[in-house]
C-alpha cells in the first residue's frame, strides 16, 4: 500500500474482536516470548490480529519477532487467514527501532511486501512493482540468503581456482558500501511456495527482525516463524 493513497482507502469502523473456542485454546501455546514487539495486535497461538484504530496511517498494527534471522533460521511464513477490509497486510524485515506506527517497508532500515497490492517497499513510502497481490488462504514467506563462507564454497576448487575467485570476492566487496559496520544481504519473497522476487539490502546492526504489518479492521494471519525446521 502507497502511502500517498492510503489516506483515501482508510474509513471509520467499529474495533470489535471475537476470540473462538479455537483460538482460546490455542493461547496454551501462544509463543509470546517470541515476539519483542506487539503494538495494536493481539497474539493467539500462531494468529496475529489486528486490533488498532484502523482510521488513519498511524494506526498500524506492527508485530516484530525477538530474534533477528540468521543462517539457521533464515525464513519465515504467514497465511492470510482474514484479508479484512483492505488486505493491508505486510510481511517483512525492520531493524530493531522500527517505528511502531509504521509499515515495514515504509522506513529506513525495513523491507517489506505488501498484500494489497503486491509491491515491495524498501525503507520508503512509494513501493515498485514486484508481484501478485495476495488474498484470504495465501501464504507469503519471507528470507535472507545470506552469504556462504568462502571455505565452505571452495572445498572441492584447486588451489589456482579458489585463488581467483578469493580476488573476485575481494574487488566485489570493495565496491560495495557499507554502512555504519553493516554488510550487503539478498532478500527474497514468496507467494505459495514460489519465489516472488529478490531484493539486494543493507544488513542493519544488530540483524534484521521477522514482522508482519496491518492496518485495516479484521485482518489476521497465522504466522510459522520456522517453517523449515518444523
Amino acid at each position: 500500500m502507497n502511502m500517498e493513497h492510503e489516506r483515501n482507502d482508510l474509513e471509520m469502523g467499529e474495533n470489535v474482536n471475537f476470540v473462538t473456542q479455537d483460538e482460546t485454546l490455542m493461547l496454551v501455546d501462544s509463543g509470546e516470548e517470541d515476539w519483542y514487539c506487539l503494538h495494536d495486535i493481539t497474539l493467539n497461538g500462531q494468529m496475529l490480529e489486528y486490533n488498532g484504530q484502523g482510521t488513519s496511517i498511524l494506526d498500524v498494527g506492527l508485530a516484530q519477532a525477538k530474534q533477528p534471522l540468521n543462517t539457521t533460521s533464515h525464513y519465515f511464513e504467514i497465511e492470510i487467514v482474514d484479508p479484512g477490509e483492505n488486505c493491508f497486510i505486510a510481511i517483512g524485515l525492520t531493524e530493531k527501532d522500527y517505528p511502531k506506527n509504521r509499515l515495514p517497508g515504509w522506513d529506513r532500515g525495513s523491507i517489506a511486501y505488501h498484500a494489497d497490492d503486491g509491491k515491495v517497499f524498501i525503507g520508503c513510502g512509494v513501493g515498485e512493482k514486484f508481484g501478485p497481490k495476495c488474498y484470504k488462504g495465501d501464504t507469503m514467506g519471507c528470507g535472507i540468503s545470506f552469504p556462504v563462507p568462502l571455505n565452505q564454497r571452495t572445498h572441492n576448487l584447486s588451489f589456482e581456482e579458489s585463488s581467483r575467485e578469493q580476488e573476485a570476492r575481494n574487488e566485489r566487496a570493495s565496491q560495495d558500501v557499507k554502512i555504519n559496520g553493516s554488510d550487503f544481504v539478498e532478500v527474497f519473497f514468496t507467494k505459495n511456495g514460489t519465489m516472488v522476487g529478490v531484493r539486494r539490502v543493507t544488513l542493519p546492526c544488530g540483524g534484521f527482525l521477522p514482522s508482519i504489518g496491518m492496518l485495516s479492521f479484521h485482518e489476521k494471519v497465522k504466522v510459522n516463524l520456522k517453517p523449515l525446521t518444523g
